[in-house]
This record gives structure tokens, sequence and C-alpha cells, in this order.
């Protein structure tokens, strides 16, 4: 009898930071996973081992894919060769992302710098759905229990930073995004949703840390008082990918200790 392959995964941003958590969560989980990364071959190789070393099977594989996501055929590439060297696509993670360079308020804003943002928050994850779906289609059956997309949002997109406007209204999108490929997609049974992130420790947020510690001390922001992890937003991707949640799709999961909860 031939043992059934792993499923696979394509994690985008998955060199380090939130992106290198979810990869070793799905790894632990049994999946290979196709390792996306903009600039860092070094920290691609470097989550490759981390996923190698928390692997469940022999059959799994984890392949660092190079590519510039603001453009848009180094994305079809990613998508094509994420297919070609693990054989298929059965979950697309779409968790790349970067903030406005300058951080500038609203007011002096650069129409560049906002369309950097776009570019990479928005414009990207949509199309790489795009591909990914035209990817799944042609495969028949999934490996998992159903093909799914994920599309790992934050709480900026409903939660004002007038220094990042355009980081905001990015996610804002992404989150629509997520809907209308939900509906777009049921009939072929390809389930997606929008993995919410709160105050979560990486690089985009190391500047802001003696802030976050402050006020996540207080307990007043985040009723868990904690950051968040790659490693909280891996366990629920991998829950989600495990068919845990069949009937569920266009959907907002917060991961984030709280922050959504209103409080008097």
């Amino acid at each position: 009898m031939t043992e059934r392959p792993p499923a696979v995964a394509l994690v985008t941003g998955a060199g380090r930071g939130l992106g290198r958590g979810i990869a070793v969560e799905l790894a632990r989980a049994g999946l290979s996973v196709a390792l996306h990364y903009g600039r860092s071959a070094t920290g691609a190789a470097e989550t490759a081992a981390l996923c190698q070393g928390v692997a469940t099977s022999d059959g799994q594989r984890f392949v660092p894919i190079g590519a510039d996501l603001a453009e848009a055929g180094s994305r079809r590439r990613l998508v094509g060769a994420a297919a070609s060297q693990l054989g298929r696509i059965d979950a697309l993670v779409n968790n790349a992302g970067i903030t406005e360079p300058n951080r500038r308020d609203c007011l002096e804003a650069a129409e560049e710098d906002y369309d950097a943002v776009m570019e990479v928050n928005l414009k990207a994850p949509y199309f790489l759905c795009q591909a990914a779906a035209r990817q799944m289609l042609e495969q028949g059956a999934p490996l998992l229990p159903s093909y799914q997309i994920l599309n790992i949002s934050s709480i900026s997109s409903d939660t004002v930073s007038t220094n990042r406007g355009a980081y905001c209204v990015s996610k804002a999108g992404l989150s629509m995004a997520t809907q209308v490929w939900a509906a777009r997609l049921a009939e072929f049974g390809i389930l997606v949703n929008d993995l919410r992130p709160g105050i979560m420790e990486s690089d985009m947020t190391a500047g802001a840390k003696e802030k976050y510690d402050r006020l996540l001390a207080e307990g007043e922001l985040v009723p868990l008082s904690r950051w968040g992890s790659g490693e909280d937003l891996g366990k629920a991707a991998a829950a989600l990918l495990s068919g845990a949640f069949p009937f569920t799709t266009g959907h907002v999961i917060p991961i984030d200790g709280g922050f959504h909860l209103r409080r008097l």
C-alpha cells in the first residue's frame, strides 16, 4: 500500500517572524511547506531547518522559494514553483506584509509609500488567492479535508493608527478580499478565512516594544496581558487546515488575546 503523501501549504513571508511561526506549526501538523521569502534566503533556510526539526514524517519537505510579491510575474512564478517543487498546493497562507516605510502622519503621507504598502499587503494576496485557487482546481481532490486559503489580516483592519493609515486600509481591504474569495470559491468547496492577529511580537513591532510592554503589563489593552506570537497564529492555522472547522468560510477569527472585546 502506497503511503499518502503530505499535504502542501504555501506560506508567504516565512523567512522570519509570524510567517516562520506559522510554517513551523504546519510542519508540526504533518504538512510540507513552500517557504516564500522576499530578501532573506538565510532566514528561509533557518525556517526550513526548524520545520524539519518538528516534522512528523519522512515524506515532509520544506522548500524556500524567493519571490518579489510587488511584481506580478514573480507572484505567478512563486505559485508555479511551489506546485512544481512540492507537487501540489493544498493551502495558501497569505502572511507577508509590510508597514509604511516612514510611518508618516496621514496628513503628510506620500503616495509612493501608500502604493508600496498596497502592492504587497493587498494586491499581492488578492492575486495569489486567484493563482492558488486556479492551481487547486486543476489538481482534483485535496490532500487536506478541504482546500483552504488563510489571509493574515490585523487588528488594524478596524483599529485606527493615523501614522500607518495605508497599512490600516490595506488590512481592511484584505478582510474584504477574504469575503470576496470565500463567496466565489464556495461552490468548489475551497474555504477562505481571515486570521486577525493582535499585538504580536515581530520585527514590525520591535520599534514600539517598550510602549506595548507597558500597555500589556497593565492588562487594559489585551485581557490576556501578553504579546502574541507566531506560534499562536500557527496553531490557529493548523487547526483550520486540519478540518476542525469544515463549515466555516469568509470568517474573521481573532488571534488577539481578547483585544477585540468591548469592556467597561
